[in-house]
């Protein structure tokens, strides 16, 4: 009861920080809703526009456990909710096609996307974010990863620029490149629909070449989406498994050995995901829940960015220099051409 008073007693604290970061999310739906087409998502919205209120305004120390609690603690709320809108049988409405498509570009972004920021001289954690993020659905697929692998904020905040300033230029080019090479609705879809990040970007693209396949786009989307569970799993064990070498490198003595436990190391958030996931993909969630939950978690995600944002200036991500965007740039670029030609083996193109 004492321990329960004390957390109760300082949640005042925390309240300055979670209001502000909630405020600015609110602002970035309406923003998001304002506009005619949708092209930008309300997550990139409010981490560019806490990193502009950051470079103008410094947000004061009263703020900093609010923000800290929503960029964590939060953002795994919303991760864990997420999963209760994800159906692992949407693959069969969609078939075996694109999931041909979609292992060649995930084998590309986490593969190449290895090599590229080796070469580049990346951190992992940044590198696998911009992978991520290029690979399968953008700000969510980073703001999933990222408290798997405890990234830093600014790792996430340069991802989600990269991908953002990427998913622009596809929404631009692509539409032009699939009618100048006769793609059919299918095929350019497929192609949209495995080659564009974000899922805003992915609706915007498909339905400026045509509504077929701007449908078709949105569902393989869908089906792209859920690789979020295994590329989770994947991440969260890899992780562990470094903690625990660290752990185990930095240890003197014996005794210090013993306290190193795997169970320990492992992120239980994963396991409320995972768990919703199921049940929702066996019908067990029901649908105006399984709704709202979805409504909760992207709202918690944007509060969660908008957190990152207010603790990231432009200055800190100038240190990064132009690296991570010429990654970025290379495995987008990667990702467009593997999709096609994937689907040019297949006949399709």
């Amino acid at each position: 009861m004492n321990a329960f008073s004390q957390k109760i007693k300082g949640l005042p604290a925390y309240l300055p920080g979670m209001i502000i970061a909630c405020a600015l999310a609110a602002a970035s739906r309406w923003l998001e809703g304002l506009m005619p087409v949708h092209l930008i998502g309300a997550s990139v919205i409010a981490l560019l526009l806490g990193m502009l209120i950051n470079t103008l305004w410094k947000p004061a120390p009263i703020f900093g456990k609010g923000l800290k609690f929503t960029s964590k603690r939060l953002l795994k709320l919303a991760i864990i909710l997420l999963g209760a809108s994800l159906n692992i049988q949407v693959i069969l409405h969609v078939g075996k096609l694109s999931l041909s498509v979609m292992c060649f570009t995930l084998l590309t972004c986490f593969g190449g996307g290895y090599f590229i920021g080796k070469a580049l001289g990346l951190n992992w954690k940044l590198s696998n974010l911009i992978s991520a993020g290029t690979g399968i659905c953008g700000g969510s697929a980073i703001s999933a990863i990222a408290p798997v692998i405890d990234a830093e904020d600014t790792d996430i905040a340069y991802a989600m620029s990269a991908t953002f300033l990427f998913d622009m230029a596809m929404i631009v080019l692509f539409p032009i490149i699939g009618k100048q090479m006769g793609l059919s609705d299918m095929a350019y879809g497929l192609w949209a629909g495995t080659a564009v990040n974000d899922t805003s970007s992915v609706v915007a693209a498909g339905y400026a070449f045509s509504e077929a396949a701007g449908d078709f786009a949105t569902m393989v989307k869908l089906t792209r989406t859920l690789s979020i569970i295994p590329t989770v799993l994947i991440f969260a064990f890899l992780n562990m498994r470094l903690k625990r070498k660290a752990a185990i490198a930095n240890a003197v003595e014996g005794d210090e050995l013993k306290k190193v436990r795997f169970l320990s190391l492992f992120p239980w958030f994963i396991v409320g995901f995972i768990g919703l996931a199921l049940l929702n993909s066996f019908s067990l969630i029901p649908e105006n829940l399984s709704a709202v939950a979805k409504d909760v978690s992207k709202f918690l995600m944007v509060a969660a960015l908008a957190a990152i944002g207010l603790n990231t200036s432009f200055r800190e991500m100038k240190k990064a220099g132009l690296k991570p965007m010429l990654h970025g740039f290379i495995i987008s670029a990667l990702v467009v051409v593997v999709a096609l030609a994937v689907e040019y083996f297949m006949g399709l193109v």
